[in-house]
C-alpha cells in the first residue's frame, strides 16, 4: 500500500512538470529601452585649459554612430573636421582633432540622436561635450524659432548662426567665413538654442544650408536673419523667417536648341513677368527680328529667330540688358532641324467653371483671326467668346461663359492662328463638357484684423505649393471664390507692400524682409454642393502644431463617422 502511494505521489510531480513546462518558455526578459551612459571622459567633459587633440568617450555598453556627417554639430565649426572612430560597434569613440583650436574659447560638440546603442538603437538624445581652451566655460544662451517666409512648412537641419560683431566684421563675411557660433534644428525641430556662448553683439541668422559649408551660397540656400544686431545675455525669443532670395539677373552664353531657336542660361529665379531683359540678336550689325519666350522649368530663356542659311553664317552675337546688367556673347549655331506649329490643348474633356479653354503651341503666335474660329454649345448655338494670348508663356487662353452640363465644340479653322514664322495651323477641333453646379462647392472668406491693404488671397492645395485660386483685395474683406473643386484647402494671405500683384522675397544686403505671409490654421474643407462661409482673424498666427493636432482630430472624427455608417 505504502509502495503504492509513492508510486502515485512519484507520478504526481512527474505530471505537474510537464504541466508547468507546457505552460510558459525561457525568454530574452524585458526589452532594453535604456540608452547608453558615459561612464568616462578624457579630458573630462566640462574640461577648461584644453591643450590637446585627442578625445576619448567610454560608455557602459557597445554603441554604434548613426548619421554622424548631419548629426553631429560642432561649434564653433572648424575648418577641419575632426575624425570620430571606430566605424563599428565599440564601448570607446575616439575623437581626432584636426584643427587649430582658437584662444580662450569655448567648444561644444553636439551629437544630437548619433550615438546609440548596438542591439536595440536607443539614442543618447542630444549628447554634448564641451571643453574650453580658456580659463573658464562660457554658460550663456540665446533661444528662438524658425519659419519659413512664404512656404507652408519649413525645411529640416536648418543652421542657426552667430557672427560676432567686432572691427573686422563686414556683412560679407557671410558668403565667405564660418560663424563664430552655430546648432541645427536636425529633423524634428522648429526651435533653435545656441549655448556656451560669450558676451558681446552679434548677427543672428539661419541657413537651409544646401552646400554644408556654413557660408551662405545665394544660388541654392535659403537664408533668414534679424536686420538689427543682437547682444548676449539676451532673454528674447527670437524669430527667423526663411527665405530664398531673387538674384540680380546673371546670364550665360547661348546654345543652340535648334535651326530657329537659342537658350539663354541665367542664374536664379527671376521676376521676368515684372520685367523681361532687352535681348539682342545680330549677324554682324544687322539686328535679327526675334521673340523672348519661358523655357518651362528651366532657368533659362527661349530666343526664336528667323531661320538663316547657315553656309553663309556660323555665329551670332547676343546682348542681354536690364536695368544696370549688360552683357554680350557670340555663339556658333550650325544647321538643325526647325522648331515647327503644333498645337495642344491643356483641358481634354471636362472644362471647370473656373479655367479657360487653354492652348500651348511650340512655336510662338504672332496671329489670331477670331472670325475662323468658331464655338457652339450642344444646340449647335454660337456661343461668344474672348481670346488673350500670353506670349511669353505661349498659351492662348478661350473664354465664355459656361453652362451647367453642356457641350462645346470649338473649331480652328485653317489660318486662324499663325505663328513667328508664318505657319497657319490646320483646322483644330475640340469637344468640351461641363458638370453640374451642384458638382463644385463655394468658399466664401470673411477676413478680420486684416493689418493693411492691399493683400492677395491664395487658395491652395494641402502642401500650399499649387495655387488653385486668387484674388486681390484693396480693401474688401469678404472674399468669394464660387465653384471650386471640392478639395481640402490651405489659406495663404500676403500683404502686398510694394503693390506690384506678387509675394517679394527679401534680400541680405539690402536688409530687407519677405513681404509678409499668413497661413490659416486649420484647412479649408470644400465639398460637393457645399457652401463654406469661413471666418479668418489674421491677428492669430500660424502654428504647424496646431494644425497637426485638428488635422488628427479631423481623421479621427472621420474615421468614426466611416465605421458608424
Amino acid at each position: 500500500m505504502l509502495k503504492n502511494n509513492f508510486r502515485y505521489i512519484a507520478f504526481l510531480l512527474v505530471f505537474l512538470m510537464l504541466s508547468c513546462a507546457k505552460r510558459g518558455s525561457i525568454t530574452g526578459g524585458l526589452k532594453d529601452t535604456l540608452a547608453p551612459v558615459l561612464k568616462y571622459s578624457s579630458p573630462k567633459n566640462m574640461s577648461t585649459n584644453f591643450e590637446g587633440n585627442e578625445i576619448i568617450l567610454g560608455f557602459d555598453e557597445y554603441v554604434k554612430l548613426k548619421n554622424i556627417n548631419k548629426q553631429l554639430i560642432i561649434s564653433p565649426p572648424m575648418k577641419h573636421e575632426p575624425v570620430i572612430l571606430p566605424t563599428t560597434a565599440s564601448k570607446v569613440i575616439t575623437i581626432k582633432i584636426k584643427d587649430t583650436l582658437q584662444p580662450n574659447t569655448t567648444y561644444s560638440f553636439n551629437f544630437g540622436q548619433s550615438i546609440a546603442d548596438n542591439n536595440e538603437g536607443n539614442a543618447i538624445n542630444q549628447f554634448k561635450y564641451i571643453f574650453s581652451t580658456g580659463s573658464y566655460i562660457d554658460s550663456l544662451s540665446i533661444s528662438g524659432q524658425i519659419k519659413d517666409a512664404y512656404e507652408k512648412n519649413v525645411d529640416n537641419f536648418v543652421s542657426v548662426m552667430l557672427y560676432e560683431v567686432n572691427d573686422t566684421y563686414k556683412d560679407s563675411m557671410i558668403y565667405k567665413q564660418t560663424p563664430r557660433y552655430i546648432t541645427n534644428t536636425l529633423d524634428s525641430l522648429r526651435t533653435f538654442k545656441l549655448e556656451n556662448l560669450k558676451a558681446g553683439k552679434y548677427l543672428l541668422m539661419a541657413l537651409k544650408d544646401k552646400g554644408a559649408n556654413n557660408r551662405y551660397n545665394p544660388k541654392d540656400d535659403k537664408i533668414g536673419f534679424l536686420k538689427h544686431y543682437i547682444t548676449v545675455p539676451n532673454d528674447t525669443v527670437f524669430e527667423l523667417e526663411l527665405f530664398r532670395e531673387t538674384l540680380p539677373l546673371k546670364a550665360f552664353k547661348p546654345i543652340q536648341a535648334s535651326g530657329n531657336r537659342a537658350y539663354l542660361p541665367y542664374e536664379g529665379k527671376q521676376n521676368f513677368k515684372l520685367s523681361k531683359p532687352k535681348i539682342v540678336l545680330k549677324h554682324n550689325n544687322e539686328v535679327l527680328e526675334t521673340i523672348v519666350t519661358a523655357f518651362p522649368k528651366k532657368d533659362s530663356l527661349q530666343v526664336w529667330y528667323k531661320p538663316i542659311k547657315v553656309e553663309k553664317i556660323d555665329s551670332l552675337s547676343m546682348e542681354i540688358s536690364r536695368d544696370n546688367y549688360n552683357k554680350k556673347f557670340t555663339f556658333k549655331i550650325k544647321d538643325q532641324k526647325k522648331d515647327t506649329l503644333n498645337i495642344t490643348a491643356l483641358q481634354n474633356g471636362v472644362l471647370n467653371f473656373r479655367d479657360r479653354f487653354t492652348l500651348e503651341s511650340a512655336t510662338p503666335l504672332v496671329k489670331f483671326d477670331k472670325s475662323k474660329i468658331k464655338l457652339v454649345n450642344k444646340d449647335s448655338v454660337a456661343v461668344d467668346f474672348t481670346t488673350e494670348y500670353n506670349e511669353f508663356e505661349q498659351k492662348l487662353y478661350v473664354d465664355f461663359k459656361k453652362e451647367p452640363v453642356d457641350k462645346y465644340n470649338i473649331t480652328f479653322f485653317p489660318g486662324a492662328l499663325t505663328d513667328f514664322y508664318e505657319k497657319a495651323n490646320d483646322t483644330l477641333a475640340y469637344k468640351l463638357t461641363t458638370k453640374e453646379y451642384a458638382d463644385y462647392g463655394n468658399l466664401v472668406l470673411n477676413l478680420r484684423n486684416v493689418k493693411r491693404f492691399p493683400i492677395i488671397i491664395e487658395v491652395t492645395n494641402k502642401k500650399g505649393d499649387v495655387v488653385l485660386a486668387s484674388a486681390y483685395s484693396e480693401g474688401e474683406t469678404k472674399i468669394s471664390f464660387d465653384l471650386l473643386q471640392p478639395e481640402a484647402f490651405t489659406l495663404r494671405i500676403i500683404y502686398d507692400d510694394n503693390k506690384n500683384k506678387m509675394y517679394d522675397a527679401g534680400n541680405f544686403l539690402n536688409k530687407t524682409y519677405s513681404e509678409e505671409v499668413f497661413y490659416y490654421q486649420k484647412e479649408i474643407d470644400v465639398r460637393t454642393n457645399w457652401d463654406v462661409d469661413e471666418t479668418i482673424d489674421l491677428s492669430v498666427p500660424f502654428n504647424p502644431e496646431v494644425e497637426k493636432k485638428q488635422i488628427d482630430k479631423k481623421k479621427k472624427d472621420d474615421e468614426k463617422k466611416r465605421k458608424a455608417f
